[in-house]
C-alpha cells in the first residue's frame, strides 16, 4: 500500500488578484452578473488545474467563494436575516456582507486566531436547503476538467458555534445578538443544521461523490463534555442512511480537545489533525493510540506560516506516525487552510534576497512539499538536504537581542495614574464632552493609489510625490475642520498598509511583490515577513504628522501601528520566542513615540486591532500571551509625559474574557468596534468598571451605506449606561481608507451631529 496526499483551502484570489478586480467591477456596475460568474469560473478552473497537477490523491472542491465561505453556508442553508428579504440571489449575498441602503450588514469578526474575517450567521429563521453548493462544485470540476474531487465544507458544529441568535431587549431599536454556543438553543441548532447536512450528503452520495471533508476547527477549543455529546449526536444525525461516502472531519489551528472521546467515538471515517502547531496532537496519538477503523489525515506542512519544512524532521515524524497508523490509512496534508499563504514564491525571485527565498514556502510550494514527501515514502525518493538554521543565522543582530534581554518586565508602564493624566490632557487639549475623532485613515482614491504607483515605478520624483501627499493632507485637515471634528488625523495617504508601512521603515522585515492574502471579501493584504531582528534606523512618521499639525490649531494625532498587531499581521520567524519579537518591535516604536512627542504632537494613537487575534485558542495558554502582549504595548509609550495622550484602536474583538488585560494596557483612550454588533461589545463593560477613555465605534465603515443619526445615537446612548459620560468619545469603528468621499462626508456629518445631541442631553 502507498501513502496518499490531499490538500485544502488553496487561495481563491487568483495569481494577480483577479477575484478582487472582477467582484469590485460588479459592485461598480461595470460588468454584469453573467460576466462576474464567467470570470470567477476561470479562476476556479485555474485553481483546480494547479491542484490536479500537484498529483493529490484527493483533490478538494467547494473551497472557492466570491466573498466568504461561512456566508456561502448561510445562504445555502437559508440563514438570511429577514431585513434582507429572505431571497437567495447574488445581490442579497453581497448585501449581507456589505449592507445595503435599507439593511445593516451582518456582523463580521475574526476567524479563530487568524487575520481572516468571516460574516457571522444570524440564526433567526429555520434551516432549509436552498442550493447544494458542494454538489455544484463537484459537478463543475468533473464537467470542466474531468476530475473526481473531495468537496470541502465547514461542519455543522463549527458553523453553529460561530453564529449568533437574536435576543430582543426592552428599549432597544435593534435586536441584540448573543453567541449561539452560549445559549440553550445551541444543541437544537446543531441538530437542526445536521439534518440539512444529511440531505446535502445524501445528494452527494447519489451523484457519485466518494469523500467529503467537513472542517470542524472549533473542536480545538476548550470543549465541555456536554459539547462533545452534542457533537457526536449531531454526527449520528448527519451520517444517518449514508453507505458509500467517506466522511473526514478536519481540525486545525491547535490540538484537538477531548482527543480520546472525539477520535474514537465520532462516527466518521477519518480525522484530520494539525501536527505543525505544537506536539500535543502527536503526544495524544502516542498516549491514546489511533482507531484502527479510521484514517489519519496528518497535517504535516503548515497552512499558516511561510517557512519551508525541514524535510528530515518531517520524514522522521511520519515514520513515527506509521507506528500507530498503517500506510493505507495515512493521508498527508496541509495542517490548516492554505488561503493564509500567498500563492507562490515565483514572482518573488529577483525581488527578495536569495537567502530568504531559500527559507520560504507559499501555497504552491506547500503542494510541492507534499508531492516530495509522497515520493520519499512511495518511490524511495532521497530526502532533500537542507541547512535552514545556517540561513536563519545570517540575519542575527546581537545588539537588538541585548536590548531586549535588559528589559525588566516588572517595571514596564507609565508612572502617573490615568485620572491625573486625563485631567491634564483634556484641559490642555480643550476638548468638549463626547469629543469626536476618526481612527486614522481617510479614503485612498484612485488618484492616491496612482501617485504611489507612479512614485514606486519612478514615473514621478520624490519631491513631486511628497508635494502630492502634502496636498492630500492639507485637504483632509480642511475637511475635518469644516465637519467640526475635535481631534484630527493626517489621513495616512502616504501609507499603503498599516503594517507594511512601518515594516518598510524597520530592519528585519521583507516585503513581497505579489504575496497577497485575503483578509475579508475583496480586502487583501501582503503580510510582511519578519526574518531578522527588528530595529528602527530613523524616524518613520514625524514629517507628515508635524506638517499636518502645522495646518491647524486643533490637535492632530500621531498614528502608529502597535507591536502586537505588527507581529500578528506579519509572517513572523519561528526560531526565537514570539514575545521576544514583540519586544523588539515595541522598542523600535518607543523611539518613534518619543520623537513625535518632542515634535509637539500631543495625542498619539498606537493601534492594536490584532491584540486579541493572537490570543491562544486554549485558555491554559492565554495568560502568558496576554501578559507579554500588554507589556509590549506599554513599552511603546511608558516614557511619555503625563500630558501626552495615548490612544489605541481595537476592532472585531470579543472583549469579555480579556477586559482586565485591555484595562492593563493603560491607554488613555481606547477606540473600539461596536457598530456591526449594535453596541453588543459594550456588554464587556457592564460588569467591569472601565474608568479610562473609550470610543465605541458608532459608524460601520465596512459597509458602503451611510448610517443614520438614529442608528449611531443608539450605540452612543447604550454606552452612557455602562461608561462614565465624561470618558466617552464618538468615532467610527475603523479607518476610512476603503470608503469613498461621497459616503464618508455625510456619515461623519451624522457622527458629529450625534456628539452634539449627546452634549445637549448630558451637558457640554
Amino acid at each position: 500500500m502507498a501513502i496518499k496526499t490531499t490538500a485544502f483551502g488553496y487561495p481563491k484570489i487568483g495569481p494577480n488578484r483577479e477575484l478582487k478586480k472582477v467582484v469590485e467591477s460588479y459592485w461598480a456596475g461595470e460588468i454584469t452578473k453573467e460576466q462576474l460568474y464567467s470570470e470567477a469560473e476561470k479562476i476556479q478552473i485555474q485553481r483546480l488545474t494547479i491542484l490536479k497537477n500537484a498529483e493529490l490523491d484527493l483533490i478538494p472542491s467547494n473551497d472557492f467563494s466570491l466573498y466568504d465561505f461561512v456566508l456561502d453556508i448561510s445562504t445555502m442553508l437559508g440563514v438570511i436575516p429577514k431585513r434582507f428579504g429572505g431571497n437567495l440571489d447574488l445581490d442579497t449575498y453581497f448585501a449581507m456582507a456589505r449592507g445595503s441602503k435599507t439593511a445593516i450588514a451582518c456582523e463580521m469578526t475574526k476567524w479563530f486566531d487568524t487575520n481572516y474575517h468571516y460574516i457571522v450567521p444570524e440564526f433567526e429563521v429555520e434551516f432549509k436547503l436552498l442550493k447544494n453548493r458542494p454538489l455544484e462544485s463537484y459537478k463543475f470540476a468533473k464537467e470542466k476538467l474531468g476530475i473526481e474531487t473531495k468537496p470541502v465544507l465547514i461542519g455543522p458544529f463549527t458553523y453553529i458555534w460561530l453564529g449568533k441568535v437574536p435576543q430582543k431587549q426592552e428599549g432597544k431599536l435593534l435586536t441584540h445578538m448573543v453567541k449561539a454556543n452560549e445559549t440553550p438553543k445551541f444543541k437544537d441548532l446543531v441538530f437542526s443544521a445536521s439534518k440539512v447536512y444529511n440531505m446535502i450528503l445524501k445528494e452527494l452520495e447519489e451523484n457519485g461523490v466518494k469523500t467529503i471533508q467537513l472542517d470542524e476547527p472549533s473542536l480545538v477549543l476548550d470543549l465541555e463534555d456536554e459539547d462533545v455529546t452534542t457533537l457526536i449526536e449531531a454526527y449520528k444525525i448527519l451520517t444517518d442512511g449514508l453507505e458509500k461516502i467517506e466522511i473526514f472531519v478536519h481540525t486545525y489551528y491547535e490540538s484537538l480537545s477531548k482527543y480520546e472521546k472525539i477520535v474514537f467515538d465520532l462516527p466518521v471515517h477519518g480525522i484530520g489533525l494539525d501536527l505543525t502547531i505544537n506536539d500535543e496532537n502527536f503526544d495524544n496519538i502516542k498516549r491514546f493510540g489511533f482507531p484502527s477503523d479510521k484514517k489519519l489525515i496528518a497535517g504535516v506542512v503548515s497552512g499558516r506560516d511561510p517557512w519551508k519544512i525541514d524535510f528530515q524532521k518531517t520524514v522522521d515524524l511520519i515514520n513515527e506516525l506509521l507506528k500507530f497508523v498503517n500506510e493505507d490509512r495515512l493521508i498527508l496534508s496541509n495542517s490548516s487552510p492554505l488561503f493564509h499563504l500567498p500563492i507562490s514564491i515565483e514572482p518573488e525571485k529577483g525581488h527578495l534576497d536569495d537567502k530568504l527565498l531559500g527559507l520560504l514556502s507559499f501555497a504552491n510550494e506547500r503542494l510541492d512539499e507534499l508531492k516530495i514527501l509522497k515520493k520519499i515514502f512511495n518511490e524511495n525518493y532521497p530526502v532533500p538536504s537542507q541547512n535552514l538554521q545556517a540561513l536563519r543565522d545570517e540575519f542575527k543582530d546581537d545588539e537588538v537581542r541585548k536590548k531586549v534581554a535588559q528589559i525588566d518586565e516588572k517595571k514596564i508602564g507609565r508612572k502617573d495614574s490615568f485620572s491625573e493624566r486625563y485631567k491634564k490632557q483634556i484641559s490642555m487639549l480643550g476638548l468638549p464632552k463626547f469629543p469626536t475623532t476618526t481612527i486614522g485613515s481617510f479614503p485612498q482614491t484612485k488618484e492616491v493609489r496612482k501617485a504611489r504607483a507612479d512614485f514606486n515605478s519612478g514615473k514621478i520624483s520624490n519631491e513631486e510625490y511628497e508635494n502630492f501627499i502634502k496636498e492630500q493632507i492639507k485637504n483632509v485637515i480642511d475637511v475635518q475642520e469644516k465637519l467640526g471634528l475635535d481631534v484630527l488625523v493626517h489621513g495616512e495617504f502616504e501609507r499603503s498598509d498599516m503594517v507594511e508601512f512601518f515594516g518598510q521603515k524597520m530592519k528585519g522585515f521583507a516585503f513581497t511583490k505579489n504575496g497577497w492574502v485575503q483578509s475579508y471579501g475583496t480586502r487583501y493584504v501582503r503580510p510582511p515577513i519578519i526574518y531578522g531582528d527588528v530595529s528602527r534606523p530613523e524616524p518613520m512618521t514625524v514629517k507628515e504628522i508635524t506638517y499636518a499639525q502645522s495646518l491647524t490649531s486643533k490637535p492632530v494625532k500621531g498614528m502608529l501601528t502597535g507591536p502586537v498587531t505588527i507581529l500578528n499581521w506579519s509572517f513572523y520567524r519561528k526560531d526565537i520566542p514570539k514575545k521576544e519579537i514583540a519586544y523588539q518591535i515595541a522598542l523600535a516604536l518607543r523611539e518613534e513615540v518619543l520623537d513625535l512627542e518632542r515634535a509637539g504632537i500631543k495625542v498619539i494613537q498606537i493601534d492594536e486591532p490584532a491584540f486579541r487575534e493572537g490570543l491562544p485558542l486554549k485558555k491554559s495558554k492565554q495568560k502568558e500571551y496576554l501578559e507579554w502582549a500588554v507589556n509590549a504595548f506599554k513599552l511603546t509609550n511608558e516614557l511619555v509625559k503625563p500630558e501626552t495622550q495615548i490612544q489605541t484602536h481595537m476592532c472585531y474583538s470579543e472583549f469579555n474574557e480579556i477586559i482586565d488585560y485591555i484595562y492593563a494596557m493603560d491607554s488613555d483612550v481606547i477606540l473600539i468596534e461596536a457598530s456591526r454588533s449594535k453596541g453588543e461589545i459594550l456588554d464587556a463593560f457592564e460588569k467591569f468598571n472601565y474608568d479610562h477613555g473609550i470610543g465605541p465605534g458608532v459608524y460601520d465603515i465596512h459597509s458602503p451605506r451611510v448610517p443614520s443619526v438614529e442608528e449611531m445615537l443608539e450605540i452612543a446612548e447604550r454606552s452612557v449606561k455602562v461608561i462614565d459620560k465624561n470618558l466617552i468619545w464618538i468615532n467610527p469603528d475603523c479607518g476610512l481608507k476603503t470608503r469613498n468621499w461621497e459616503e464618508v462626508i455625510p456619515s461623519l456629518q451624522n457622527l458629529v451631529q450625534v456628539a452634539q445631541i449627546m452634549r445637549e442631553r448630558y451637558g457640554d
